[in-house]
């Protein structure tokens, strides 16, 4: 326990260190930076959210050169093809073969920018690399190098021209941070630091391959007690089954949310309490983790829509009601 102590100690100030660096290219948006913390900790893919300008792709830029990895952008369009995105077979005239070339989806770090510009067909090509990480182009295999985080970004406002991500995608992230307008204050200072000087700020090298597995292994090393995997558990048999917990939203939401998100919850309270330095989970880290975990897998009605009634307001409910242990 000593050893598992030191070590989720040592990843905590390393972690701390990654943070305020990438607030030197990025103004407030705490949560947002901590999502995208949780996110490399966790080892689980994220969903972006917010409407341009918010500096979405600004601050997983700076995660990745934060990182001395692999990193691809891609951006998504609705002429991609799969085979733009995970590679495809070519024919070499020089040997009379056909040889495996390879698509940007080979890197540690991938930003997916505007994945909902693309078509599902597109979409559905990144679903065998995020679950499995692995991916499958003619009869070959190709396992994919460790770490592999998929960011993902799209805009919430504008619907033409963009496609929906599947639930079945949307299962296979583990956070949705949604980006919100910066305040006043907030606003000032990032024009202040763009207009000086528009390109990204110098970062230093703070992780690598080998620190970033040292930080997963310290993540999954925090204590979590059997009765918090009961609550998180709960959490998510409301979302079926919310007549059960008295809770009144069975005609607000159409399916509830997937056993993943049993685990993503464990897994984002795991990496919330080690960004703390803390040896163990508390009930406080899944109530952090919740709307990020719980916000894209509940599936409302169109009843909710019409009423307005947001899986935002469904999980705070949900949170004020299941009984905490």
């Amino acid at each position: 326990m000593g050893n598992d102590t030191g070590r989720i100690a040592d990843a905590a100030q390393l972690l701390a260190a990654v943070e305020k660096e990438i607030h030197r290219g990025i103004v407030g948006q705490e949560d947002f930076v901590r999502g995208l913390l949780v996110g490399v900790a966790a080892n689980g893919h994220l969903l972006i959210e917010g409407v341009p300008g918010l500096a979405k792709t600004r601050a997983v830029n700076l995660l990745a050169r934060i990182c001395k990895l692999d990193f691809k952008r891609i951006q998504f369009t609705p002429d991609l093809l799969p085979a733009d995105v995970i590679g495809t077979r070519i024919y070499n005239q020089s040997t009379a073969s056909f040889e495996t070339s390879r698509g940007p989806i080979f890197a540690n770090f991938v930003l997916a920018d505007e994945i909902n510009r693309a078509p599902a067909k597109v979409q559905s090509a990144l679903l065998e690399t995020m679950q499995e990480r692995q991916v499958t182009i003619g009869k070959e295999t190709i396992k994919l190098e460790p770490p592999f985080l998929v960011f993902a970004t799209q805009n919430p406002i504008e619907q033409e021209g963009t496609y929906p991500l599947p639930e079945a995608q949307l299962d296979r992230f583990l956070l949705k941070l949604v980006v919100t307008y910066p305040s006043q204050e907030e606003e000032r200072a990032i024009v202040s630091m763009v207009i000086d000087e528009e390109r990204l700020p110098a970062v230093g090298d703070l992780l690598d391959q080998e620190k970033i597995n040292q930080i997963q292994k310290a993540t999954r090393a925090v204590y979590i007690d059997e009765r918090l995997i009961g609550y998180v558990t709960e959490l998510v048999q409301a979302t079926r089954r919310p007549a059960d917990f008295r809770l009144e939203l069975a005609q607000y939401i159409d399916f509830g949310a997937s056993p993943r998100a049993s685990i993503a919850l464990a897994q984002a309270g795991r990496a919330r309490a080690l960004l703390d330095g803390r040896d163990a989970v508390t009930p406080d880290d899944v109530k952090a983790v919740a709307h990020a975990v719980l916000r894209h897998r509940i599936i409302p009605t169109y009843y909710a829509l019409a009423e307005q009634i947001t899986t935002e307001k469904m999980v705070d409910e949900i949170l004020g009601t299941v009984k905490v242990p």
